[in-house]
């Protein structure tokens, strides 16, 4: 259409002819060419294709040269009549692949121009149409820069060749990288098992009772990820100040009672403790925001910010507003509202391609049982929560309902929904003092030393 208005499409075709090109006389440059540019970004249909094919046998560690990618072009249903003499005026034209990365550089920025145009248009069209208000518009339109920024797309029909071949990929890496579980250890090894670890794009719903330690495992998450991943993590806080949650943080770390800690009445070791955890601390990428009022386009927007993000954790749903902020509605439109928000904690996920943990209160039903363990139906103004969320975590303490309790600090992290596998019930030790939890193989394995 542009071409028609008399408008230069932006690309090189000389640049995309050099890639391809080089790939053909130097197929050892070709793993730096495929980390470099993706198929998609090959203005000229007849590059892309050729390029395609080169990609796909590299991947399955197939011989490439002209002939078999003539002849692999003909298996695909991409090769024309031309191919042959196209493929040899490449090889002629190309001179030496010791370029091969320049050339690779112009075709990627010139896809991002396209692209760029493309948004642009796709934002002016949206303001002209004025089919909504203004602050959804900006939020669309930042998600959608956001997408270019993060090099990919957002929305469209994608080829299934294109998806197996990022599973594929996936599997490859996974397999390399010698990893027990796929996501980012939670820093609980028997919560990882279950749930196998915080996976991109995932929901993860934390739910309790208050008092019953929510708050407390999702910071001994987050500072076990933002320690062993070197990632960013984001905790947005409605609830408790950046304060409190930092003086949780050093309680848990150095092992100091919480009273001893906002007391300030400590031993000479505790201080010491208090040093070393607070190193520990400095040395991580956490951020915390404890607005109150954030609503989930305020967080995506922080987010999009961020270039190393990793995980986001949310403390909690039920104290989130609206996008407009409005506190009054019936108990009927809250639990439209609660739904509502839950699906754009989903989008944020997906959108980020990062794991969020979000914390939930649970409804009262629960504790006019005589087993007051946790259901999914406990989950309060519930709506479609239990639907968006990937993982759905309940916490229950039988010492927290009864004082005579056999163990009073063993905790139950109950599984009540599972996309990746099986749900059920870990065992995990609370350690009231610290405000923390630990594994029980572990905390068994430190007493013994």
């Amino acid at each position: 259409m542009d071409e028609l208005l008399g408008k230069q499409v932006p690309h090189s075709a000389a640049a995309e002819q050099a890639v391809i090109g080089s790939m053909l006389i130097d197929a050892g440059c070709i793993p730096d060419v495929i980390e470099k540019v993706r198929a998609d970004e090959f203005y000229i249909r007849q590059n892309r294709d050729i390029f395609e094919t080169v990609y796909a046998m590299f991947s399955y560690g197939q011989t490439i040269d002209p002939i078999t990618i003539l002849d692999q072009m003909k298996v695909r249903g991409v090769y024309k009549d031309g191919s042959d003499a196209y493929i040899a005026e490449l090889m002629n034209v190309t001179p030496t692949a010791a370029n091969v990365l320049e050339y690779a550089a112009i075709v990627k920025d010139r896809a991002l121009l396209r692209n760029l145009a493309q948004t642009a248009d796709e934002i002016n069209k949206l303001v002209y149409e004025g089919t909504g208000e203004a602050e959804s518009m900006l939020e669309a339109a930042e998600r959608k820069i956001y997408a270019l920024r993060q090099d990919r797309t957002v929305g469209g029909l994608v080829p299934v060749s294109a998806v197996v071949q990022s599973v594929y990929e996936s599997l490859s890496a996974a397999a390399t990288s010698g990893a027990k579980i796929p996501g980012l250890s939670t820093g609980l090894p028997d919560i990882d098992r279950s749930i196998l670890g915080l996976n991109k794009g995932e929901l993860i719903l934390v739910a309790a009772r208050p008092g019953m330690g929510k708050t407390s495992i999702a910071m001994n998450i987050a500072l076990h990820v933002a320690k062993t991943s070197g990632k960013t993590v984001a905790v947005f806080s409605l609830e408790m100040s950046r304060e409190q949650l930092v003086s949780r943080l050093l309680a848990g770390e150095g092992l100091i009672p919480s009273q001893n800690l906002l007391t300030g009445q400590l031993s000479p070791d505790e201080w010491k403790r208090v040093g070393t955890a607070a190193q520990s601390l400095y040395a991580t990428d956490m951020r915390i925001d404890d607005n109150p009022t954030l609503t989930v386009a305020d967080m995506s927007a922080q987010c999009r910010r961020l270039s190393n993000l990793g995980l986001v954790v949310i403390d909690y749903l039920q104290l989130m507003q609206s996008s407009g902020g409005n506190k009054n509605y019936s108990n009927e439109n809250r639990q439209q509202v609660v739904s509502d928000m839950s699906r754009m904690l989903k989008i944020m996920a997906k959108e980020l391609n990062i794991p969020v943990i979000c914390l939930s209160q649970l409804s009262r039903n629960c504790e006019t049982r005589p087993n007051k363990r946790p259901v999914l139906s406990d989950l309060r103004e519930s709506g479609a929560i239990e639907q968006d969320a990937d993982v759905v975590i309940a916490l229950y303490r039988d010492g927290y309902y009864n004082r005579e309790a056999e163990n009073p600090n063993l905790a139950e992290a109950i599984v009540l929904k599972n996309r990746k596998g099986q749900t059920g019930t870990v065992n995990l030790t609370w350690l009231p003092e610290y405000t923390t939890f630990a594994s029980c193989d572990n905390f068994h394995n430190e007493d013994d030393y």
